[in-house]
């Protein structure tokens, strides 16, 4: 017997008050990132449709304090790539989206009114802007896997967030927040919905609790057995551990701070 995408999503250990869900859950259920595309391009319509969907997230007090970069050309691309940990399928991909929080629009309306626009450079502006951009693209995400898409969010366009910017030609008050890869996905990819963890981890009632003895055990054993079946031997537990060990293994992200101040958002 086949799994369902609940199931999948919690490796196997569903949890038995979650009610039948209505084609929009379904699809959120069966979310998996997708790294393989056909040859098969993007029209300009579904692009503008995804977008549309990205603008329809909530934004805070209607600030809009995000934008989007489209990068198809497959030499910007190659050199967003080498940015980004050197992804190839970012070269793949028949469309990349940046995300980006921006403040640079927002401030440019105030200038023009000879307005002052001293709140940009607090930390909760930087938040506003980065929580705006990153809803606008779980939308964009949702939207085209409902079209038939594939996609896959890209951190990693946080590495090197100076020079991407220079790349992208992003003002000052703008920064790349998180990359999207868009395409058709390949019938012969393999990759699958991975388990997340069970809900009584991160569901909390009333006030917040420690996970529970053993708890982050009996998960890494549903991960091993999700990569198992990708032909790899992973687990959660060295994951997390490995990026939380040392500054070094964030990736040149422990200088967000100084980036994100060299490129107009100081974040006091």
């Amino acid at each position: 017997m086949t799994e369902s995408s609940l199931e999948l999503r919690y490796g196997g250990s569903v949890p038995p008050s979650i009610a039948p869900a209505n084609e929009v859950i379904a699809l959120l259920q069966r979310h998996h990132s997708v790294r393989s595309f056909t040859a098969e391009g993007i029209d300009e319509a579904t692009i503008a449709l995804i977008i549309s969907a990205a603008q329809s997230a909530p934004t805070s007090s209607n600030m809009q304090a995000w934008s989007v970069i489209e990068v198809r050309d497959p030499a910007h691309k190659a050199a967003i790539s080498v940015l980004a940990n050197d992804q190839a399928f970012i070269r793949a991909a028949p469309v990349f989206l940046i995300f980006v929080a921006d403040w640079a629009r927002n401030r440019s309306i105030a200038a023009q009114r000879e307005q002052p626009a001293e709140g940009v450079a607090f930390i909760e502006s930087t938040l506003v802007a980065f929580i705006d951009a990153a809803l606008a693209a779980q939308n964009a995400t949702v939207a085209a896997e409902s079209l038939g898409l594939g996609a896959v969010y890209v951190g990693a366009v946080r590495n090197r967030p100076e020079e991407l910017s220079d790349l992208l030609g992003l003002p000052p008050g703008a920064f790349p927040v998180v990359g999207m890869a868009l395409g058709h996905p390949d019938p012969a990819d393999r990759a699958g919905i991975k388990p997340r963890l069970p809900q009584d981890v991160v569901r909390h009632r009333e006030t917040y609790r420690p996970i529970a003895e053993g708890a982050a055990e009996a998960y890494e054993a549903a991960v091993r057995a999700y990569y198992a079946t990708q032909g790899a031997q992973r687990g959660w537990i060295d994951t997390i551990l490995g990026r939380i060990r040392s500054a070094t293994t964030l990736r040149g992200r422990e200088k967000m701070r100084a980036a994100l101040e060299n490129r107009g958002l100081p974040s006091r």
